[in-house]
Formats: C-alpha cells, structure tokens, sequence
C-alpha cells in the first residue's frame, strides 16, 4: 500500500475520529502500516485530527479510554505531544493503564521524560519504571510496600492508636465492622453512599461532585476531627487548614518582585485509594484498620454497563477529602519547599495552587525552575497543570489566591468598584433590582464585606456598615 492509498483509507475514517469503531480501525490502520515509507505523513494527519478527543481520554474515569488514548498515542504522535500525555498515566492507579504507559513510553524511546531517577539508590542494571533508582515510582504507590512502622501501634502525635476494625466501628459509633460495609459500596444515587451532581466553574464547565449521605457525612466527619486533624501538615500549606486562609497564604508573596503560579491538574482524583491506605499505613496502623479507613474515605465511580473503576480516589465533596489531600502531600510540600529555598523563593500551596515568589530577580531561569517543579511534581504522583503556568513581575497586578500582593494586601480594585456599584445601585433602585430573583443575595452582601474586612480591615468595616444600611433601608420598604 501506498501513501496516496493510506490517505484514501483515512480520509473517511477521520471525518468522525471519535465513534468507537471509527476509533478502533484508524488505530488498527496505522498500526499495520509503520513499514510504510511516508508513515510519518500519514501519522502527524491523524494526530492533527485527534489531538483533543485523546486528551480527553486520557483523563477519563474509564480506564479504557485512558488505555485507548495510550494506543493511539504509541502509533500517531509526535514524540513531545506523546510524552506530554504518557508519561503521567506511567503512574497511573490502574495497573493496565500503567503497563500500557510503560508500553508507549518504550515503543517511543521516552523513558527518560517520564521523570527524574531516583537518586538515593545506584542505577539500576536494566532501566525501568519500577526499578529502585530508576523513575521514582513511590510518590504513586506510597505505603503500598508493608512498612515495618505499619506493625507498630501510632507513635504520640502521629495517630490515635485504634487496635482493630471492631475498634474502629466504636469510635465511628457503627455497630460493628459489618454496619461499615455499606458505607463502602460504589456507584451515587439510590442505595449508594453518595449522591452526584455537577456544580459550574468558574474557568467554564462543570465539575462534579460526590457528596456523601448524612450517616457516611458523619462518620467521615470523626474520622476528620478524632484521626486527620491532629496529624500535622506542612508549614507551606495554607488550604483547609484552621488559622490559615488565602490570606495567609497571600501574605508571604508581599512586594516580591517575581510570583510564579501553577496548579496540579485533577488534584483529588489524584490521590486514589492505594495511596490513602499506603498513608495510613505509614502513620502505623495496621492493614485492617488502614484498609478500611481507606475505603471509608474515597469512592469508587460506577461506569455504563455497571463496571466498577477501581481503585477509588478521593470524592470531592467528602469533609475528609482536603485533610487528605493535605497529609499525603506532605513529602510534595517538603521537596517543593527545599527546591524554593536553593533557587531563594518562598513557596506556599492552597489545595492545588502552587505559588512561588522571588524577592528579587531570580539567578536561576524561570524555565528551569518550573522544570525542576514539574519534575518534583510527576516524581510525587501529581500531574502539574503547565497551561496555567503564570510569570507576573511587579509592572503587572500580582494576584495571589485573588488577593493582590504588589504592595499591600489588598482585594483587586475592579472587585470593589463592582461591589460599591451593586450597593449604589441598591441604594437608588432598591436591593431586588439588584438580587433578580436570587436568594441569598443578602447574605452575598455581608460576606463580601467580609471577606474584605478579613484583607482589608478599614475598608471591610465600612463596607459592612453601607450593607447594613442599604438591608435595614430595604426591610423598612417592606413593612
């Protein structure tokens, strides 16, 4: 077969990439025809064509659209677009994701961009993800290896000791390790342990959310206040933690001359079931008891045709869910922290924004900075977000967590100039003109001024008497 016969075959095939059988033969096409001559033609067409339907793919729930992304990567793409995606599902939690990862990322010779090697051990004889100094495989499964600390009742202030599953059904006020299994079994909706719904973001599109019923909601809520939150986090964490806030977590970015910004991409998913009860197990509980705090605290979707995923990760929407989060980042915080200190930045995290910030000019290229934080970030299980990377210098407006830290801290003048209109408005036209059927709207009025009291003390203060005045106007109109 030629070029021009390829092509011929590809054509129609591409004009829906994205139905299944569409899919399935493009992929099969290719993969018979890499003796070809002009392949390489033929594999940039079809990579150009499918860029997008791959990369939602590869970070569906459905292991078996990420393993159909990998595929597709391995045969038609350029090897910075194919690193760029496999390299991330090489830490995969699902083991056939994982090996077809290592499979892609070794048919294209890209072993060496899934990560940086692990420098405490000798290099292995035979490269390999899961060899010791090799890629750094323990930032995914962290604790899965049994510990000899897991055999050891918690030390003081590492974790309240609790001897069994019947203990733990005690302090949960469940009766029995069986009334918990209920609390465990997948899927949302009727019979479940979670209701689902999506909720619009602010960057545009929904996120869903997996909110657990009130029996599950409380006894996470224990296991929230009697076992995660004695368990210290790192000093650079500001996110759901008490005493901080965005301000705390603003403040130490004040008059810098460089801030650097980025995110971690799907944050809670992230950190699946594996690595919750490798963390409880490192902290010394038992298998039993890490097993089922564990499942107690991540939840595993339902797929068409009632496939379990598994493992499950952390739902957003659970109360344990950020205290989680937190704790397992506690090496990714102290790395990143370690890394700012050589390069002389600061560094803060509030749940899965990253912030960096140069009192002066920095000596290292920002470029290599944010390669080494990359590099920390896949090395830790984390995929960071480089298309939210932000470089704000002081000529421009550096915000913070919302909150801008060229001099002062302050929140942004275009945020107060919208309020003092919505309350001149209200003053002149009465506050349903503004409200327009939303309820609530009084209590977006006190916690706006609120919140600018917390930042901005003089300023909230007399914001709040002005809503005070405009609510007490608007309640006498009423009577």
């Amino acid at each position: 077969m030629d070029l021009a016969s390829l092509l011929s075959e590809l054509k129609p095939l591409l004009a829906a990439p994205t139905v299944e059988p569409q899919w399935s033969k493009i992929t099969r096409l290719l993969e018979s025809r890499r003796a070809l001559a002009e392949y390489e033609v033929a594999r940039f067409l079809v990579a150009d064509a499918m860029m997008t339907d791959v990369e939602r793919r590869a970070r569906s729930v459905d292991p078996r659209e990420r393993r159909q992304a990998l595929r597709m990567v391995a045969v038609a793409f350029p090897r910075s677009e194919a690193a760029k995606i496999a390299r991330h599902l090489v830490k995969d939690p699902d083991s056939s994701v994982r090996n077809a990862a290592q499979a892609a990322m070794s048919t294209l010779g890209l072993w060496h961009e899934t990560a940086l090697r692990d420098t405490r051990y000798p290099p292995p004889r035979f490269l390999g993800p899961l060899r010791r100094g090799g890629w750094n495989p323990t930032g995914w499964c962290f604790g899965l290896r049994r510990e000899r600390a897991a055999k050891r009742p918690p030390k003081e202030g590492q974790g309240r000791p609790i001897a069994n599953g019947a203990a733990l059904a005690k302090l949960l006020k469940v009766d029995g390790v069986d009334a918990l299994e209920r609390f465990t079994r997948p899927g949302t909706g009727r019979g479940a342990p979670y209701i689902s719904f999506e909720v619009p973001k602010a960057s545009g599109g929904t996120r869903a959310i997996h909110a657990p019923i009130a029996p599950l909601k409380e006894i996470q809520r224990t296991i929230l206040r009697e076992i995660l939150a004695p368990l210290p986090v790192h000093a650079a964490c500001h996110g759901f933690v008490p005493t901080h806030s965005t301000v705390s977590n603003a403040r130490p970015h004040l008059r810098a001359a460089v801030v650097v910004k980025t995110d971690l991409r799907d944050f809670f998913p992230s950190v699946h079931y594996r690595r919750v009860r490798g963390f409880f197990l490192q902290v010394g509980y038992n298998d039993e008891v890490a097993t089922l705090l564990a499942r107690l605290t991540t939840h595993r979707p339902v797929l068409p045709g009632k496939r379990v995923v598994w493992p499950g990760a952390l739902p957003q929407g659970a109360p344990t869910s950020p205290a989680l989060a937190n704790l397992v980042c506690r090496r990714l915080d102290q790395r990143l922290a370690g890394l700012a200190r050589r390069a002389g930045a600061t560094y803060t995290r509030y749940a899965d924004d990253l912030t960096f910030s140069f009192a002066k000019e920095p000596e290292i290229r920002l470029s290599r900075f944010l390669w080494w934080v990359d590099q920390i970030c896949q090395q830790e299980g984390f995929a960071e977000h480089a298309g939210k990377r932000r470089i704000l210098r002081r000529a421009s407006q550096q915000r913070v967590t919302g909150l801008v830290v060229n001099d002062t801290l302050s929140v942004p003048r275009a945020a107060r100039r919208r309020f003092r209109a919505i309350l001149h408005n209200c003053r002149r036209h009465g506050v349903e003109s503004q409200a327009k059927g939303r309820e609530g709207f009084a209590g977006y009025l006190r916690g706006f001024a609120a919140y600018v009291t917390m930042v901005q003390p003089r300023l909230g203060k007399k914001l709040a008497e002005e809503v005070r005045q405009v609510l007490e106007s608007a309640s006498r109109d009423a009577e």
